[in-house]
């Protein structure tokens, strides 16, 4: 892995950031805020990661998840207890605050279809 700046995956990671916010601005509640959100999130991430760093997408894929499930683990140990942030908004939008095993889901989800996209956009890209 080698530090080395992407402009597709900046791109994608503002659309998917702008997304979000609109998902936490507009919906309170429902399957798109919960679960769809959730799902995003670890796409969203994924790109961040590959808007700097060039490297083996599986390796980058199973950090992302990784790092989501250890802030899913972390809401369950009430980790924005433990460091006096429970009344921070954006420490509750940032980490959350309670834990689902739907996110944990959402988030397995989020990483394979992440990892189908890329291989077909390599297998497209080969063809040609």
């Amino acid at each position: 892995m080698k530090l080395q700046f992407n402009k597709t995956y900046s791109v994608l990671t503002l659309l998917l950031l702008v997304t979000e916010a609109c998902i936490a601005i507009f919906l309170k509640t429902g399957f798109i805020r919960h679960t769809v959100g959730d799902y995003l999130v670890v796409i969203l991430m994924y790109c961040f990661f590959k808007s700097f760093i060039k490297g083996n997408h599986f390796k980058i894929a199973i950090i992302v998840l990784a790092i989501s499930f250890i802030v899913e683990f972390l809401q369950l140990a009430n980790i924005l207890k433990a460091l006096n942030l429970q009344n921070s908004h954006i420490a509750k939008l940032i980490l959350g605050s309670t834990f689902h095993v739907s996110d944990l889901i959402a988030y397995t989800l989020g990483i394979p279809s992440v990892l189908i996209l890329e291989y077909q956009i390599n297998t497209f890209k080969n063809n040609d």
